[in-house]
């Protein structure tokens, strides 16, 4: 049983009245004719535990974006259910309404929607869906909680859709081109033009060139069909914050950027995530699935709080990418990780494989060496210099030993990572 605001009200009306009156019978009067009240709403409240509750709508909503759960209720009972509902949700989902009036007539059926605004990523279970049926005077009414199982997942944003058309566009151009380079074994002959300046000699069809009065060249199309494995790092370094979001969270943002550009691109893509396990796996998914499959094993990662395993992530890499491919490392250019990690590791990657590193830079680093003035400012500067030098020297280490660097902000890493892509497919490099 349950008592309203209007219980409340009676009560106090009917305390007003004995305090006017004074007198022991009035007392009991006002006390029986309040009790007798709230206990026919409570007998003529339509019941609540008979009642059905299932819900529909969403199971997966991209952060950032709302979605929508619908909650239906059958009243089988021959009293009709009039009060309020409440959907039972995590707060960060941002569930609106908190609860509805609802009205649901003897053998009928109601449904009422339930909008979801979540505010992180990762698996939400829906909780039980609280009825409240009230009597005809509102004064009081029976009370339930309804198991009504579902679970929506809240996957990564994918901000930089923007750069999609732009990024493809430039890979129709790129697909389009008659390139000059010979790119060796596995390339894709395309067709035989007139030399002009600037061409690679290499290129040159002798026995062509041989039957014309010009000199010919072999174009190849850009290679197609070429493995690439994306290493998303989760290691404690990934939880630190640039510009107010997490590395991890921006990384992902270029990950979803690259899977798209190159699965349309003919490519394939493989995605693991590391830091002392492999967290996500995702492994010969097709080209029109891989997309969604990477969106889905990434909505669950979290940053973990230790230093992540180089020996592990070169031993996967191995493992998984038997054949010369393309290695994407998402993770970040701090000069101890990296050193003890990542470099000693570097010649048996780069014998098997094309290795390509991004990072994700902090602005704020710039902003303090450029800042002048007071004593703190100079020390920030001092400081923020110091920081940006070593992040530079470690590149330029990486890139001697032929890692290809992409250090760029939050807000340019995902289409300078595509425009990286990019030019390794057009120089055949991949």
């Amino acid at each position: 049983m349950v008592l309203t605001g209007r219980a409340a009200v009676a009560a106090v009306i009917g305390a007003l009245v004995v305090l006017g009156l004074r007198t022991a019978p009035v007392l009991l009067v006002v006390d029986a004719v309040i009790l007798a009240l709230i206990v026919a709403d409570v007998v003529l409240a339509a019941p609540v535990r008979p009642l059905r509750v299932t819900r529909s709508g969403d199971t997966r909503i991209r952060l950032g974006e709302t979605g929508t759960v619908a909650v239906t209720l059958d009243n089988p009972s021959g009293r009709a259910l009039r009060g309020t509902v409440r959907d039972g949700w995590q707060p960060s989902t941002r569930a609106r309404p908190g609860r509805t009036p609802v009205s649901v007539p003897a053998g009928g059926r109601k449904q009422l929607t339930t909008t979801l605004s979540p505010q992180r990523r990762g698996d939400f279970a829906a909780g039980r869906v609280t009825v409240r049926s009230l009597g005809p005077l509102r004064l009081a009414g029976r009370q339930g909680s309804k198991p009504a199982p579902w679970t929506v997942r809240v996957l990564p944003p994918f901000a930089s859709r923007r750069h999609l058309p732009e990024k493809l566009a430039m890979l129709r151009q790129l697909d389009g081109q008659h390139r000059s380079l010979l790119r060796g074994q596995g390339s894709e002959f395309d067709s035989l033009r007139e030399y002009v300046v600037g061409d690679d000699v290499r290129s040159i069809d002798w026995r062509s060139s041989a039957r014309q009065v010009d000199v010919m060249v072999r174009t190849w199309r850009p290679e197609r069909d070429r493995r690439i494995l994306i290493v998303l790092d989760t290691g404690r370094t990934s939880a630190g914050r640039v510009a107010g979001v997490p590395r991890l969270d921006t990384s992902m943002d270029a990950v979803l950027l690259l899977t798209a550009l190159a699965s349309r691109a003919g490519d394939r893509v493989d995605l693991i995530a590391v830091d002392r396990q492999v967290r996500a796996r995702v492994v010969g998914a097709g080209r029109g699935e891989v997309l969604a499959a990477v969106t889905n094993a990434m909505a669950l990662l979290e940053a973990e709080l230790s230093e992540s395993d180089a020996d592990l992530i070169s031993s996967t890499v191995l493992a998984i990418a038997r054949q010369r491919c393309l290695v994407v490392l998402l993770t970040d250019l701090n000069p101890a990780a990296i050193e003890e990690g990542l470099l000693p590791r570097i010649p048996v990657l780069a014998a098997r494989h094309r290795l390509l590193v991004a990072a994700v830079a902090d602005p704020r680093i710039d902003e303090m060496a450029a800042a002048r003035g007071a004593a703190a400012a100079v020390y920030n500067a001092a400081a923020g210099e110091r920081a940006r030098s070593e992040r530079a020297r470690i590149s330029a280490v990486l890139r001697r030993r032929g890692v290809v660097v992409v250090d760029a902000p939050p807000d340019r890493l995902p289409s300078a990572l595509a425009d990286a892509y990019l030019s390794l497919k057009a120089a055949g490099q991949l």
